[in-house]
């Protein structure tokens, strides 16, 4: 058959299209199979001195698992403190008074947070509750059982909704008992329980220091919240406190002045808004303006972001500490990489001679030096995870595993491999394969 003929019958035509086609996958292939070959290499570079390989992932192991530990514990105290700001209540403003001017016990001339400023600040529209407290710790007794340093809170009584606690048995204070100075106590679960075992507390009498007083409710159980036990505090009267509980010379000099007023606000009102209303009303009972108040208004989203933006200074300077581990563990990577470059010298002359190109030589050693970062960063997560358990589990302090942390510590791992492993790779590929060969 003639080449006419052939290619009439399209032979020709189709051996000339499949060629560059099976061309390039021969190529891809053969691409592969070197590649596979020389990670092959390389690992087998770095299980041959199993010790030394492993002593030199060390910086890199303590690098990663630093980040992630330092990081867990800086997000578990964030965390801790967004608890206790959100424990405190829901959509709450808190006004304090300012240092020195308006303080409770402060000589300043100024004007003052007072409980009765609590009236004003609930006529605001949109305010759904208002809470002040005032604690004390006194010794409390029931029948033949006293116990020591009970927390006694004086409040109001929105303490209920404001604090999102609920009354198991009986009830609690009203605003008549408020005003009247009602001797009379709501006790929390657990001090009920210690105070009567399994007797019903409600219309027993408890001794608060020299005062006794009635009970009339228990508080269901609450629990721990940020570091308050609402559980086992005593809770009576705000006016009551003032009356009884608080020292006479205290007293003279601080009157009823009060250092936070927490108003609760409603979640479909216009916070900014109400705000601006509670400070023109404070202003003008106090008798200045808007920006002559001493007192300060916060959100809980203020708070927490205030303290957020500590911990992230916080943070960031730990994560830079614990990343100083990583950079001395890629120098100890390159170190060793240097060591073996040369201790290799021959076997890389042998390799060049067979067909390794320079690019084949800078990948095994490159890939040599990137599998010691990312096995020293496997164990270094696998540390840091199991450390941020541990001392969670075994301090008073949280510990929260931030999954980025994990992700950063992992990749900052690979870019130290790669970063401190080039200049060996390159000095390995720019070897002379003649002088290479000759040395011993």
């Amino acid at each position: 058959m003639t080449a006419a003929q052939k290619a009439k019958q399209g032979v020709l035509p189709v051996a000339r299209q499949d060629a560059p086609k099976e061309l390039a996958e021969e190529t891809a292939v053969s691409g592969l199979i070197s590649l596979i070959e020389i990670l092959r290499i390389a690992w087998e570079g770095v299980v041959r001195n199993k010790v030394r390989s492993l002593l030199t992932m060390l910086g890199v192991i303590i690098g990663v698992a630093a980040v992630i530990i330092m990081i867990a514990i800086s997000a578990g105290t964030e965390a801790t403190i967004a608890d206790q700001i959100q424990g405190l209540g829901a959509n709450l403003v808190f006004i304090q008074a300012s240092f020195g001017r308006g303080a409770p016990g402060s000589r300043d001339t100024g004007p003052s947070l007072v409980y009765d400023d609590v009236a004003l600040v609930g006529s605001v529209g949109g305010v759904v509750g208002t809470l002040v407290d005032q604690m004390t710790t006194q010794s409390v007794k029931a029948d033949s059982t006293t116990l020591t340093d009970v927390s006694v809170v004086g409040t109001t009584q929105d303490f209920l909704s404001v604090r999102e606690v609920e009354i198991s048995d009986g009830r609690f204070f009203n605003e008549t008992e408020l005003e009247r100075k009602a001797k009379v106590a709501v006790l929390g679960s657990e001090l009920a329980t210690n105070l009567f075992g399994d007797a019903n507390p409600i219309g027993q009498s408890v001794t608060v220091g020299t005062t006794k007083l009635a009970v009339i409710g228990v508080t269901a159980a609450k629990g721990v919240v940020g570091s308050t036990d609402f559980d086992s505090q005593l809770y009576i009267p705000i006016t009551l406190v003032f009356d009884k509980f608080m020292p006479s010379q205290f007293r003279q000099f601080a009157g009823d002045d009060v250092r936070v007023i927490y108003a609760q606000i409603d979640e479909n009102a216009d916070m900014d808004k109400v705000i601006q209303q509670i400070q023109l009303k404070l202003a003008t009972s106090k008798g200045v303006t808007v920006d002559e108040l001493p007192f300060t208004m916060q959100t809980q989203d203020d708070i927490i972001e205030t303290q957020g933006a500590a911990t992230e200074a916080f943070r960031s300077l730990l994560a830079w500490v614990a990343g100083v581990s990583l950079i001395v563990g890629g120098i100890g990577i390159m170190n060793i990489m240097l060591v073996s470059v040369t201790e290799r010298t021959r076997e890389i002359g042998i390799r060049q001679s067979v067909g390794a190109t320079p690019n084949d030589i800078r990948l095994q050693f490159l890939s040599e030096a990137l599998m010691l970062s990312l096995v020293g960063g496997l164990i270094g997560v696998a540390a840091g995870v199991g450390g941020s358990f541990l001392f969670g589990a075994t301090s008073d302090m949280r510990t929260v595993i931030v999954p980025s942390s994990i992700v950063l510590a992992f990749g900052s791992a690979a870019a130290v491999g790669i970063f401190f492993g080039f200049f060996p790779a390159n000095k390995a590929a720019q070897l002379d394969p003649i002088e290479a060969l000759r040395h011993e």
